[in-house]
Formats: structure tokens, sequence, C-alpha cells
């Protein structure tokens, strides 16, 4: 049996990167492999607050890292995955430390971000790189930034449940307090600035929806949301879907009371919510992300956030054709049955 280690700052957490992460920790035990996680914070085998992404995210400074906490799983593992650890400066000490361990050794290195992607970071060196690695990206952007640096990578894109299980609509609009016959515009995202909260209350503001952000804050920007929903002419609800209803899994209720799903981000390394929106046959109206562009290049048809008169007009007269359309795409291109297979190649490509 292989042995495959997953580090990250995080797991299990509301973020895409612990989302996606738990998919492909699935999908390697799919092919017989044991896995282990290693992370900063979260949910995980081990645990080193040295590894958490630290003050740029939480407002708190990450200790030192620790390796004897987790360096010997690593050194006993046959594959060892990164989660964006070693993508972007979050946390240099500890992805210096995590390279360090790795070098010479089987080990995927998977970008959901890349340090010049984002403004802060632009002036960050490149990702760490060794022959014995296989560098992934989730999208084709990233992957031909990177061979521009000279690091040569495989895209494999995020994957998703093709036919996810049904939520309850009426359970969670009645706790929301939202009347069947008013429209519900959910905003599945955390609150972090790239994903233009703003952006998805306005529209709110122009339906005459009801506005629901699900995420929590990050970054510090808790207080702007707050100033927001405090400002918005908006019906509004902060706070995730376990607040409302009682449930082993969440998000399958939030598409269920959405009428409309909003995803007006300006930066995202993949963007989940218009695929997942996709695959539970709602609309959604998505903002000018370049990789968003990437996804529809697939087939997808989206509204678009900047024009609230067209998404208003839609919901006025819907077109069920486009929505089994959208489900299609997803099921077509981004279907988890398929991550597998697809991990299977890329331990191949390390020897295994």
């Amino acid at each position: 049996m292989r042995r495959v280690v997953v580090v990250s700052f995080r797991l299990g957490g509301a973020d895409g990167v612990s989302a996606e992460a738990a998919k492909w920790k699935s999908a390697f035990e799919r092919l017989g492999c044991s896995v282990f996680t290693v992370a900063g914070e979260g949910v995980a085998d081990c645990l080193d607050p040295g590894l958490a992404a630290g003050r740029s995210v939480t407002g708190r400074p990450a200790p030192a890292p620790d390796p004897s906490i987790w360096r010997p799983a690593l050194l006993a593992a046959d594959l060892v995955v990164v989660e964006n650890l070693c993508s972007l400066p979050l946390n240099p000490a500890a992805s210096a430390a995590v390279a360090s361990t790795l070098r010479g050794r089987p080990a995927i290195l998977r970008h959901h971000d890349l340090p010049w992607q984002r403004r802060r970071f632009s002036h960050a060196p490149p990702p760490p790189d060794d022959p014995a690695w296989c560098h992934v990206t989730i999208n084709d952007l990233s992957r031909r930034q990177l061979e521009e640096r000279a690091i040569r990578a495989v895209t494999v894109r995020n994957t998703f449940n093709p036919h996810p299980p049904p939520g309850d609509r009426q359970g969670v609009r009645k706790a929301l307090g939202v009347p069947e016959d008013q429209l519900l515009v959910a905003q599945p995202t955390r609150a972090v600035p790239r994903k233009d909260v703003p952006a998805a209350i306005a529209l709110a503001e122009s339906l005459g929806a009801f506005y629901w952000l699900v995420g929590p804050a990050e970054e510090g920007y808790g207080p702007t949301v707050e100033a927001l929903l405090r400002r918005t002419k908006a019906p509004a609800y902060w706070g995730p879907v376990g607040s409302l209803v009682s449930a082993e899994r969440g998000m399958e209720h939030v598409y269920a009371a959405a009428d409309l799903v909003a995803f007006p981000s300006v930066w995202e390394g993949f963007g989940n919510p218009p695929v997942e929106a996709a695959l539970h046959h709602r609309p959604v109206a998505v903002g000018p992300y370049p990789v968003g562009a990437e996804l529809r290049s697939l087939g997808f048809s989206w509204l678009n956030t900047a024009k609230p008169a067209e998404v208003a007009h839609w919901l006025s007269h819907p077109d069920e054709a486009t929505l089994l359309h959208n489900a299609g795409i997803a099921r077509r291109h981004l279907n988890l049955d398929d991550l597998p297979g697809r991990l299977a190649g890329l331990m191949e490509k390390v020897g295994l």
C-alpha cells in the first residue's frame, strides 16, 4: 500500500484549498493508498501551528515551524502532496522547511494560486522546484505562467460530485425569514476583498432580493463587511448554513435555498461556486476574474454580475435548458469520478 501525505497551511476549513485537498485524499484512498494529513491549523492527523498561514490571513503571526512534529511522516511517505504551502509566501519559513525536507523525494506541488497573481506578493519569487517533483496547477493560466519561469507543470482542474445531494430549500428559507415569493441571492464564499462582497450586495439590492453571505471573514475584512451590511437596503444575513439547519452536509442547502448564486470575484485560482451552482441547477452571476474566462471556454453559460438588468430578465424568464446545459458541461469536464485516474497518472510521473 502506497503511503501518501498531504500537507497544507490549513485543512478541513471553508476555503477552496481545504475542499479540494479533501477530494484528492478520497481519490488516493480509492486507489488503495493510505493518506496521512499534516497542517498548520484546522483538522489533520498532525498539526504544527508553525505551518499555518500566519498574519496575512489570520492577523496573528505563526510560530516557527517544528519539523520534528511532521518531518518523520514526510520522510516515510511514498508521495507527498503539498497543497499551496509552497505556492504563496504566506509563511516563508514553513514553505522553506517543507521544501528542504522534500528535496530529491517524490512530491506533487499543487498550486491553487501563485505569488504574482496577488498584488501584495507580486515581487515574490516562483515556487521552489526539484527534478523529483511534479508541479500541478488547477488552471491553464497558472501552468503557462510557471512555464514562463522555467517550471514545467500539469493542469488538473478541480472536480465535483456529478450528482450532489438535494438540500432543504423550505427549511433554510424559513430559518432565514425569506418568503417564497422573494428572491434570495447567495454568495457562498469567504469574506475577503477579492470576493467583491460590495458587488454581490449591489446586485441583490438591484433585484430587490434577500442577500446571504455564507463564509467567514479573513484578512481583517470583517469590519468592512459589517459596515456594508449595516448600510445595505437589502435584507441580509451573514453566517454559515450550520447556524440555520442541522445537517451532516451543508452547502447543498445553500444552493437549494438560493434563486441566484452571486460570484463577483476579481481573482480566483479556480472558483468552485459557479460549477457547484451548475450541478445544483441554479443560475449564477459571475464576475471578471481571469480564470472564469477559461472555465467559460469549456461551454458554461453564466450571467454577468455587472449587468443586473440582464440578470433580472433571466430570473423573470428562466431558461431550464441553460441550467441543464451547464450541469452537463460540469459533469463532462470536471467530474469527481475521473479524479482517481488523473492521480494515478501523476503518480507515474513521479516514478511510482
